[in-house]
């Protein structure tokens, strides 16, 4: 996050909004603007590519859905933007550990541990060990006992859009992401590859929601899309995974998903929907 803030330190902050008393470094002003950037791109990234995957990738027609609720769109976006200023406050309290030097981000591929294969290697192990945290994460906010206080709003969309992405209750939201800011901690990462990284979650958790459930038949026993989410929304205990279903298979929990079979969403009837905690 340090190579986002001295970006807006060079050209906006420090010429037009800081007073020269205020050093660049100082621990006040770094959490001010970590604040502000967090939610602007946050905002940023949820809105501008959940407008565009709405109206090029997903299928209007899941609007006709008998679960599609009135209004939808409007109330996953006020859900999303009410949420996001919470859940960016113990974001900020990570990233603020890591400009200050606490993480083990590094500037220069000859800081890799392995050079250029390196950041390979790191991007695949990012992968991996996000999506063994997130399923269990995930699947633990699906436990009786915590699911009505944070999970169960996500699932208010039965049918989702992109913009049904980040609407999470803030607890849920945070828990969820806490796998993407504890990795630089705990393991090397290039800064340009975990800002990559970063966008790349956004654009991935908006395309399980986007309705597209275009995936290559090659992949569709190992890759959680569009398909395998749509059926944890509307089953509810499948499907916890967040790129793979590596986790799902070794945990009992895999579905194949109902539109890869044939059986059109807009087919499905009331009585597959829910189990009664989830109601």
């Amino acid at each position: 996050m340090d190579l986002v803030l001295n970006v807006a330190d060079y050209y906006v902050l420090t010429p037009y909004v800081y007073p020269a008393s205020w050093p660049e470094d100082g621990a006040l002003r770094q959490i001010i603007s970590l604040l502000v950037l967090t939610n602007l791109g946050a905002a940023v990234l949820y809105l501008g590519l959940g407008a565009i995957s709405y109206y090029l990738i997903f299928d209007h027609n899941l609007k006709k859905h008998p679960h599609f609720l009135e209004n939808q769109v409007q109330r996953e976006i006020k859900y999303a933007m009410t949420s996001l200023p919470w859940i960016s406050i113990p974001t900020v309290a990570l990233f603020f550990a890591e400009v200050r030097g606490y993480s083990k981000l590094y500037d220069s591929v000859d800081d890799s541990p392995l050079g250029w294969p390196g950041l390979f290697l790191s991007m695949i192990s990012f992968l991996l060990f996000t999506d063994m945290c997130i399923y269990w994460i995930h699947r633990f906010l699906h436990h009786k006992l915590i699911y009505k206080l944070f999970h169960k709003p996500h699932h208010l969309w039965k049918i989702t859009t992109p913009f049904a992405s980040h609407a999470f209750h803030p607890v849920d939201g945070f828990m969820q992401g806490l796998p993407y800011h504890i990795y630089p901690f705990l393991f090397p990462l290039h800064k340009v590859l975990y800002l990559a990284l970063y966008i790349f979650v956004n654009i991935w958790t908006i395309s399980i929601h986007d309705g597209d459930y275009r995936v290559p038949d090659s992949l569709t026993s190992v890759i959680n899309g569009s398909a395998h989410h749509t059926d944890h929304h509307l089953f509810f205990d499948y499907n916890y995974g967040q790129y793979f279903t590596l986790w799902d298979r070794l945990g009992g929990s895999y579905r194949h998903p109902s539109a890869l079979m044939g059986k059109a969403v807009l087919l499905m009837h009331d009585k597959q929907l829910s189990k009664s905690y989830c109601k």
